[in-house]
Formats: structure tokens, C-alpha cells, sequence
């Protein structure tokens, strides 16, 4: 049924109220302004005094709030900075007046303690006019600004900063004196000044960081001067360490994190950089005398203490080289007097218990593939060049690799001493078959020696194409090949002139003949020169040499045999010897010590250039008749090469692990991926330790060329493809 009753009446016959939604006001008036400012000023003062217990944070809010959101802000933020300052007034005075008391670090860092938590506070009730206001307005948050008014207002002023300096020095100096500080003060205060920087350390910095390591420099200066003198090396070494780990734990305990990197640096070189040259060096206590005596405890400290510094380690092992240098003379000296044979056969075992100390550091090798590629470049320039002292050295040095890492580790190795005993078998028989046929002798201008390395075994850097031979020993070197394929059908054999040697006949004219006829024909003109050249022909004397020499010196050398002068442009397009091996050859031609000059070089510094020229030194003399050029010895590998080594040991590792994969998963048909990785591993490990992101990549290519497959179900379980 339809209701009788008037709207807005109830059941009960009353009438029920409305709701009204009342319309915020547009526009505040500044009396209303004025009372909400009052309000919070008062809260805030009373923040400051630590009596909030009563105050209505809700309310705070929505008043600060309300005069945000009418546009006075300003009046807000300006009237939150005066009252803060009205405040900190009073702390620096108070602060001001400890330090006469005694108890300026403990009032300091209280004060700061409680501006701290009241500005939390003070901040969220303000918080959104830091949402608001302060982001329009660019202006600093209101907590940074209670930061930035303490240090202006408390810090800086009344010469509170220095006299918390000079407490922080002061403490820490009584620290190191041994004494038992409060340092909890010191990190209060540091973790103010870096505070008070706000987003920089610059404060920190400037008024604390930096004194404390030039006093920390200065005080240690002194410490290490007193200890040098007072005590031996090894005792130094010891108070060094103490000094390290004293001020590690002390920055640790109450300095800014990155101050404890500062203040190693200062101990590394006050302590360590300026006497590392007086430790090494000092009498009866010093590295000769750890040597000496076996200290190898002494030795050891040092080691790692010298670490720490750029070229520490130089210095010691300039000590060391020069020692066993000393004491190598010294043996030598006193075993000449012996019998020979006694003296072979002391030095044989001594070879041997050697050998036995160096196989014990090759089992702390944890890339042992990097130390065999090395080792076989090292033993193939031995073998090639026959600088190897004894062979039986050398393949007992082998036969302890094979007993230690294998026969597949030595294989190679082995094969070039297979080799070398074939090179005299070879030559012999070469020799034979060019005696036998008459012919052969008019087509072989040249003796020439071959020793055939198989490819593969040796590690020979191969030159970048074959250099411009002279015709006779391209003429001879066809000889060798015909023969050789002939005797081996089916084997060919190329051409690497870069570890060959030759002996070359030279006429060394005088440089006096030359000298007079050259200026007797600029001074005196064409009709004197002939009388002066015939005069200087007669007194000239030729010496006739034999220049024992590289091919690349050979073949440098007979280009004079074309033209007197060659620049090094020329040498470089006519030889095709790569530029860096033509500057080498060149070098030890030109360069080397006087008695091995056999060219003139003209030119200015160092580098040779393409514009330098080079002739023959007709002045050249020596009381020998064979000479052996030396070769200027390569620095050790650049960044190149050794980038280039790096790759070559990379692409044979992933072989490696390839092949032990697919051992492993031969024998278990299917395996989880933790537990391939734990036999890879533990397979490979005698020779390398493969990580287990390349033992990962090298199981997904097995995966690509269908070795392996990945189970369906788990993703993680991989599958052996028949």
C-alpha cells in the first residue's frame, strides 16, 4: 500500500535529520590563519622541549595540511625555519658553555641527538608540504633544513667546529698512546658531520676527514723513523703489521667507511713506500740475511707486506736476483779448482734434487695447459737454437710431467726429441744422395742444413708468409724438397725462416780508404781523386769475416750486395720480413753493442723509421774470424700476444671439456646438470679448473650438434645421443 507519510517523517511519527556536506571555505582569513600558525608553532616548541606526549599528531597535520593547500606555505616553511633558529640559539649556548665543563663531545652529540628526533617528528606533521611546497618552490626538504640550520646555527659558530676537531684528534691520539677512550662519541660525531653534508661528504671532509690523515701521516712518519732505527727488519715488518691493524679496527669501530681506504693508503706510504728500500737493503737483518738463514717465516711477512705498494715487490725481487746472482759466482768460483767429472756428476744430482723442488711448485699450478704452452715454446727455441745445456736434462724434466700429469700431457714434447734425432740422419743421407749424382752438386750453390719439424707438435710461431731468399738458397731448398718427397710420398713440407741460422763470408774494406776518397772528391774535384783513390787503394786492408747469423740477417745482409745504402722502407718492401722482426734484425746489425756493428745506421733516436738509411760499416774489425751476431732478444709478450695466447689456451680448453662431457656421458647415458659439472670438473682439474659457465656453454653447443639432448620433463637432466 502506498505511504501516507510526509517525506522526511520516520515510523514513529518523527521527522529525521538531514545531511548536510558543508562547502570548505575558498578563502581563509589571516585571522584564521594566524590561530592554525600558532598551533603548530606551539607544537613545535614543544616538540623541541621533548614534551609531545599531549599533542594530537592527527590534528597537527590536517592544520598544516589546511595551509598548504590555501597557498601559505611560504608563511609555513618560513615561520618552521625561524623557530627552529630561535631554538638552536639556546642549544649553542649551551653547547658553548661545556666546553669549559669538560663535557663538550657528550652535550654536542646530545644536542644533536635530540634536533635529530625532532625533526622526524617535525617532519611528519609537515609532510605534505614537503610533497607540496617544497617541491614547487625548489627548496630543501624540511628535514634538511633542520640540518642545515644546525650547522650553520650550532657547528659553525663560536668555534665549536675546531674545538670538535681538535677532541676528535685529540681522543685518537690517545687511543694510539694505548690508552681506553669512549669512542662511541667519535662516531656520533663523525656520523654527524656526515650528516650534516647532507647529500656530499664535504663537511666530513674538509673538517675532520682530511686533518686526521695528515696528523695520522705525520704521527707514523715519526713511529716508522723510531722503529727503523730501534729494531731489525723483521721486527719492523711486525710493529708495520700491528700499526695496519690497529687503525683497520679503529676505522672500522667509529670512522666513515671510506676513510678506512684513506687511511691504509697513509700507512702504505709512510710506513712502507718511503723504506721499502732500507728494509730490503739492511744489514744483517734485510732479505740477503732471510735468505741466508732461511727465514722464510721473515721472508714471507715482507712478501706480503711490500704487496701492498707499486713496485714493492721489484725491490725485493731486485734483492733476491741479486743475491743468488752473488752466491751462483761464488759456487762457480769454488767448484772451478775441482775434478771435472766430480764436479758433472755433484752438479747431476743437484740437477735432480732441483727438478724435484720445481715439480713441487708445479703442483700448486692451478692452469698447469697455460704453463705446457709456454714450456713448449720455451723448449722448442732451446732445441732449435742448441741452447739446451743437456738433453738428459731436458727429458728428465719430461719424464717427471709424464709421470705427473700423463702421457698425453708430455706427447708432444716428446715428439720433438723424435724429431731432433732425425734431423742428423737426415742431413747424412741428403748429403749422400747430392754426392751421388754428379748433376746434383752444380744445381746446390748452397750447404744448407734442414731439420723437418712435424706439423702440429711443435709450437714455432710460423712467419706471416715466406721472406725474399737470395736465388741460390731458394735453388738449394728446391733441391731438399724434391728429394725429401721423393723418400716420404705423400708428405709436404713448407718453409719457416724464422729460427734458421746461416754463416755468411764477408770482406770488410776499411773505413779510412773510404772516408779520403769521398772528401778528396768534394774538395779537390774529379782530376785529384783518381791519384788520392789509387794512393788510399794500396793502404786499405781487407779482414775477411764469417758472420754467424739468423736467415732474416742473411738475407738483410746480401741486399748490400745489390746497393751500398738501403733505407729501412726499402729493406722492409724488397726482404717481405715482417716490419716488427726487420726492426729486430736491423737492431742487432746496426745497434748492438761495437763489437757486432757490422751496418751503419743514419738516423736519430731509438725507433728506426722508414727514412733511415743503412750501409755497410767497412770499418768493422775484430780480432776473430768467426763471428756470432746476437740477436736483439724480444721483449716478453705485449698486450697483443698475450691476448692472442690467452685465445689459442681458450679454444683448446673448450675442446677439452668438450671431449670430457662426452666421456662422462658415454659411461651415464643420462646425468643431472650440478653433478656433470662436479665430473667435469674433477676430470679436467689436473690440467685446468673449467668454470662452470664455460663447462654450461660448451653443453649447450654439444646440445646444438645433437651430442646431448635436454630431457622434456627436466629441464636440468641432459640425455646421451647414440
Amino acid at each position: 500500500m502506498p505511504s501516507n507519510q510526509p517525506a522526511g517523517a520516520n515510523s514513529n511519527g518523527g521527522t529525521a535529520p538531514r545531511m548536510r556536506i558543508r562547502a570548505f571555505p575558498t578563502n581563509m582569513d589571516a585571522d584564521y590563519v594566524n590561530s592554525i600558525w600558532d598551533m603548530l608553532k606551539r607544537a613545535i616548541q614543544e616538540i623541541q622541549r621533548k614534551n609531545n606526549s599531549g599533542l594530537s599528531f592527527e590534528e597537527l597535520y590536517r592544520n598544516a595540511y589546511t595551509m598548504v593547500l590555501h597557498k601559505h606555505g611560504e608563511r609555513l616553511y618560513n615561520g618552521l625555519r625561524d623557530v627552529v633558529t630561535d631554538h638552536l640559539v639556546f642549544v649553542r649556548d649551551a653547547v658553548t658553555e661545556s666546553i669549559n665543563k669538560g663535557n663538550f663531545l657528550k652535550t654536542l652529540n646530545e644536542a644533536w641527538t635530540d634536533h635529530t628526533t625532532a625533526m622526524v617528528m617535525i617532519r611528519d606533521i609537515l609532510m605534505y608540504m614537503d610533497r607540496v611546497y617544497v617541491q614547487q618552490s625548489n627548496v630543501e626538504t624540511v628535514y634538511h633544513l633542520g640540518l642545515s640550520i644546525f650547522r650553520d646555527e650550532v657547528v659553525c659558530q663560536n668555534n665549536i667546529i675546531e674545538h670538535l676537531r681538535a677532541t676528535l684528534l685529540s681522543l685518537i691520539a690517545e687511543e694510539r698512546r694505548g690508552n681506553t677512550i669512549a669512542w662511541q662519541g667519535i662516531k656520533n660525531a663523525c656520523q654527524m658531520l656526515v650528516a650534516l653534508g647532507i647529500d656530499s661528504r664535504g663537511v666530513y671532509e674538509h673538517q675532520f676527514e682530511n686533518p686526521f690523515l695528515k696528523e695520522t701521516a705525520e704521527y707514523y712518519r715519526s713511529a716508522g723513523q723510531k722503529f727503523l732505527t730501534e729494531n731489525s727488519a723483521s721486527v719492523y715488518v711486525r710493529k708495520v703489521e700491528e700499526c695496519i691493524e690497529d687503525e683497520l679496527s679503529r676505522a672500522k669501530r667509529y670512522l666513515e667507511k671510506r676513510t678506512e681506504t684513506k687511511v691504509l693508503d697513509v700507512l702504505d706510504d709512510v710506513l712502507i713506500n718511503q723504506h721499502m728500500q732500507t728494509i730490503v737493503d739492511m744489514e744483517n737483518s734485510g732479505v740477503v740475511h732471510m735468505l741466508a738463514n732461511d727465514k722464510v717465516d721473515d721472508l714471507r711477512r715482507l712478501y706480503f707486506l711490500l704487496k701492498r705498494v707499486p713496485n714493492g715487490l721489484g725491490v725485493m725481487s731486485t734483492a733476491m736476483s741479486g743475491y743468488l746472482r752473488q752466491q751462483g759466482e761464488e759456487i762457480i768460483k769454488e767448484e772451478s779448482d775441482k775434478n771435472p767429472v766430480q764436479y758433472i756428476q755433484l752438479n747431476d744430482n743437484e740437477l735432480e734434487v732441483l727438478l724435484d723442488k720445481a715439480m713441487v711448485l708445479f703442483r700448486y699450478l692451478q692452469e698447469k695447459d697455460v704453463f705446457e704452452r709456454y714450456y713448449k715454446q720455451h723448449l722448442a727455441k732451446r732445441l732449435l737454437l742448441e741452447k739446451s745445456v743437456s738433453d738428459d736434462a731436458e727429458k728428465a724434466m719430461i719424464m717427471k710431467l709424464k709421470t705427473e700429469c700423463g702421457c698425453q700431457f708430455t706427447q708432444k714434447l716428446e715428439g720433438m726429441f723424435r724429431d731432433k734425432e732425425l734431423w742428423d740422419n737426415l742431413h747424412n743421407s741428403f748429403k749422400e744422395y747430392k754426392d751421388k749424382l754428379e748433376q746434383v752438386r752444380d744445381q746446390d750453390p748452397v750447404d744448407i742444413s734442414v731439420r723437418v719439424l712435424t706439423s702440429g707438435v711443435w709450437p714455432t710461431q710460423q712467419t706471416q708468409g715466406i721472406c725474399n731468399l737470395p736465388q741460390a738458397c731458394i735453388t738449394s731448398f728446391n733441391l731438399f724438397e724434391s728429394y725429401y718427397t721423393r723418400k716420404h710420398t705423400g708428405r709436404k713440407i713448407s718453409l719457416n725462416t724464422l729460427l734458421g741460422t746461416a754463416d755468411v763470408k764477408a770482406i770488410f774494406y776499411g773505413s779510412a780508404a773510404m772516408i779520403q776518397d769521398e772528401s778528396s772528391q768534394q774538395e779537390e774535384g774529379p782530376s785529384s781523386s783518381n791519384a788520392v783513390a789509387s794512393q788510399a787503394q794500396s793502404s786499405r786492408k781487407e779482414e775477411h769475416k764469417i758472420l754467424q747469423v739468423t736467415t732474416h740477417q742473411m738475407v738483410v745482409l746480401l741486399r748490400f750486395n745489390i746497393r751500398p745504402k738501403c733505407t729501412f722502407e726499402q729493406l722492409l718492401e724488397e726482404t717481405k720480413i715482417p716490419e716488427r722482426e726487420l726492426k729486430r734484425v736491423l737492431q742487432s746489425l746496426a745497434m748492438s753493442k761495437p763489437s757486432q756493428r757490422v751496418l751503419c745506421r743514419k738516423g736519430k733516436g731509438k725507433d728506426i723509421e722508414l727514412s733511415d738509411e743503412f750501409f755497410v760499416n767497412d770499418g768493422f774489425t775484430s780480432k776473430l774470424t768467426r763471428i756470432k751476431i746476437q740477436m736483439v732478444q724480444s721483449r716478453s709478450e705485449n698486450e697483443p700476444e698475450r691476448k692472442e695466447t690467452r685465445s689459442k689456451i681458450d679454444e683448446d680448453r673448450k675442446h677439452e671439456v668438450d671431449a670430457a662431457i662426452v666421456r662422462i656421458m658415454k659411461a651415464r647415458k643420462q646425468i643431472q646438470h650440478n653433478n656433470l659439472i662436479a665430473e667435469v670438473t674433477e676430470q679436467l682439474k689436473h690440467r685446468f679448473m673449467p668454470s662452470p659457465q664455460l663447462i654450461k656453454q660448451r653443453t649447450e653447443s654439444l646440445i646444438e650438434r645433437d651430442y646431448l639432448a635436454r630431457d622434456t620433463a627436466d629441464h636440468r637432466m641432459y640425455s646421451y645421443v647414440a
